[in-house]
């Protein structure tokens, strides 16, 4: 809600004289519809564990505009006000059915966008987000235009800064939707009258702010001839307000974790426990190890468990090539995945800068989790450095699995945390790979890694136990490791491999009475 009085105490617009200031950016003044776009960049998607196969939209009021920002009030009672920094297109005459061929030819100008939402009112407006991202100044618009007539559609870049950090980065080449296809599909529904406003959607990295926050939008040309333009900074100040909702009167404000997670971005930043057996768009999410099985685990060498499971068919289950930084310590922990693909130009320049998916995964990690990285085996580039080695340990990571190098190899190992890689690199992460995607199965090492899988390294190397199979394989591993020390008992005793080595009747009945006994 903007800092203006209520509507019930200022004159109608009709009463006053001059434009409205609300709408001083847009050359047609007062909009006849803003259209918003739910989900549209593939790296939101990601985040939201969800991707659509077309484009779905909502309405948002005009009332809600703040032409160049200003200042936001999140109304009192509440706790959940997200930002969302997007590209706003402003429609430059009737559009009616029209091709998506020709669709870029109906937008005059484009502008920077602050969709801003209230998460606590979603209860029972989720979908129409009329109560949630209808407020008044919910949508700061501005401060410029940029002539959109000779713009390259997918050559178009929105980040958005939360206190001077920047917390959002993404291109137009990274949307699941072309532009003009979100402006073809809307003419085949209604008409696009002049001046009215299409938000586009925004990429990961949104998040809450509270009052006293500063939130700055920006929307710049990357590539073409009008490569540098920019609408300048979108700033708008957060502050407290002062009059609750009546819940008298409607839904009221109603939250709960789930609202958080999505408010926030993740479980982890909402600072929530991490949700045992949750499903995201790849299926099962981490569950958290007991700590009994932790234990068993920490006190069980690789060796062991991979014998275990070699007797149960599974033999490809080693991630190859790699050696810790600290082979004097045990790894265990829950598998969260990073997936690289191979650097290309373009891609890194919409996938790599910003909120990409290599830092979200180092600002998600949970306590007792190990990050895993497809890095292709690639050694030829680091996949990390000090800096999020020491972001990870502070988030109470068990240890970090890379198939790649590891830059600032020197100063990683300072940090204590337990890194399997393939060496150490120098070169950064763009030389060789760009950031893809979190949470998805990959393969590391020669074996692949689903999210949830155990992960346990020692001396001898890491291997991926399937969560199900943790509890049997840990056990037997632990009777195997028993039974093997009482026959390394009398082997140094003297007496000879041969029956012994595996257990013939014999031995065996000696070793049950031997347990008997004891």
């Amino acid at each position: 809600m903007m800092t203006q009085p209520d509507r019930g105490d200022q004159p109608s617009r009709d009463d006053e004289a001059g434009p409205d200031p609300r709408f001083a950016v847009l050359p047609a003044g007062r909009p006849g519809k803003v259209v918003a776009v739910h989900l549209s960049y593939l790296s939101r998607a990601q985040q939201r564990g969800r991707r659509p196969a077309a484009p779905s939209y909502f309405l948002k009021p005009s009332s809600s505009l703040a032409a160049g920002g200003g200042t936001v009030e999140r109304p009192a009672g509440t706790e959940l006000l997200a930002f969302e920094g997007e590209i706003a297109l402003v429609i430059a005459k009737p559009a009616r059915r029209v091709p998506a061929d020709r669709a870029w030819g109906y937008v005059a100008h484009i502008t920077a966008a602050n969709d801003l939402g209230l998460y606590d009112l979603r209860a029972n407006d989720k979908g129409s987000n009329v109560r949630s991202k209808g407020g008044d100044g919910f949508t700061p618009l501005g401060p410029a235009l940029i002539d959109a007539a000779d713009l390259d559609e997918r050559a178009l870049r929105v980040r958005t800064w939360v206190n001077g950090q920047l917390a959002q980065e993404g291109t137009t080449d990274g949307l699941l939707f072309p532009l003009s296809q979100i402006v073809a599909d809307l003419s085949q529904h209604f008409t696009l009258e002049t001046g009215d406003l299409i938000l586009t959607g925004t990429p990961a990295g949104s998040s809450v702010v509270a009052p006293g926050d500063v939130v700055e939008v920006e929307v710049d040309v990357v590539a073409g001839a009008a490569t540098g333009a920019s609408t300048g900074r979108l700033v708008t100040t957060v502050l407290q307000g002062e009059h609750p909702f009546d819940p008298a009167l409607g839904s009221g404000p109603a939250v709960d974790d789930t609202q958080r997670e999505e408010a926030w971005g993740s479980r982890a930043a909402a600072g929530l426990p991490q949700r045992s057996g949750a499903d995201d768009a790849h299926g099962v999410l981490p569950d958290d190890l007991p700590d009994n099985l932790r234990d068993k685990l920490e006190r069980t060498p690789v060796a062991a468990l991979s014998g275990q499971l070699r007797k149960r068919g599974l033999n490809n289950v080693t991630i190859d090539g790699v050696t810790s930084n600290h082979s004097d310590r045990k790894l265990v922990g829950l598998a969260r995945t990073l997936r690289f693909v191979p650097n290309r130009e373009d891609l890194f320049a919409s996938h790599g800068g910003g909120y990409n998916a290599q830092k979200r995964i180092f600002d998600a990690v949970a306590p007792g989790e190990v990050i895993v990285i497809e890095a292709r085996g690639e050694t030829g580039s680091g996949t990390l450095g000090d800096i999020l080695a020491i972001r990870a340990h502070a988030r109470g990571a068990a240890g970090i699995v890379t198939d790649g190098g590891v830059r600032d190899h020197d100063a990683v190992t300072a940090v204590g945390l337990p890194v399997y890689s393939r060496g150490a690199h120098p070169a950064v992460l763009g030389r060789k790979h760009v950031p893809w995607e979190v949470d998805v199965t990959i393969a590391c090492g020669g074996t692949t890694v689903q999210p949830g899988d155990v992960i346990v390294g020692d001396a001898d190397g890491v291997l991926v136990l399937p969560r199900a199979l943790a509890e049997e394989v840990v056990d037997a591993a632990l009777a195997q490791e028993r039974e093997d020390a009482w026959i390394a008992e009398q082997v140094a005793a003297g007496h000879p491999v041969d029956g012994l080595f595996p257990m013939n009747a014999e031995w065996r009945a000696r070793y049950t009475a031997h347990n008997e006994q004891g």
